[in-house]
């Protein structure tokens, strides 16, 4: 029972700009743990799925790693912000330049800038930090 408890803490405390891979790595890892362990496994595979689904970020494994070398080499200015740097934070109007990102990261709809040394991915509309590439 303690096991569904952590399970279900994990799943509640993930932050709302990484939803998308959270949602569909929680409805995988439900029907997956339903089939082989019934509802019991349904909670517990939705839980293990969305923390699955949270690491693949927008990015994805693969591509997080190559993404953090390409914004180190390109040397862009840092942008010091005084509050904290994680998905959801909106950055402010002025004086933050963004960079597209290189069509070889397949993630149109998007760009980068660097807060405080670390590159993070912005939805150009609302200025909105929606992945910090650690």
């Amino acid at each position: 029972m303690r096991f569904v408890t952590a399970a279900l803490l994990l799943a509640t405390s993930l932050t709302a700009a990484q939803a998308q891979g959270t949602v569909r790595g929680a409805q995988d890892g439900a029907a997956r743990g339903e089939a082989i362990a019934g509802p019991v496994g349904a909670v517990v595979g939705s839980a293990i799925g969305a923390a699955v689904g949270t690491a693949n970020s927008i990015l994805g494994i693969d591509r997080r790693e190559r993404f953090r070398i390409y914004a180190a080499g390109e040397r862009r200015p840092s942008f010091a912000y005084q509050g904290p740097i994680r998905a959801g934070t909106v950055l402010p109007p002025e004086g933050v330049i963004y960079y597209d990102v290189p069509p070889e990261f397949a993630l149109k709809g998007y760009n980068y800038t660097i807060v405080n040394d670390h590159p993070v991915l912005v939805e150009p509309g609302t200025r909105r930090i929606v992945e910090v590439i650690d």
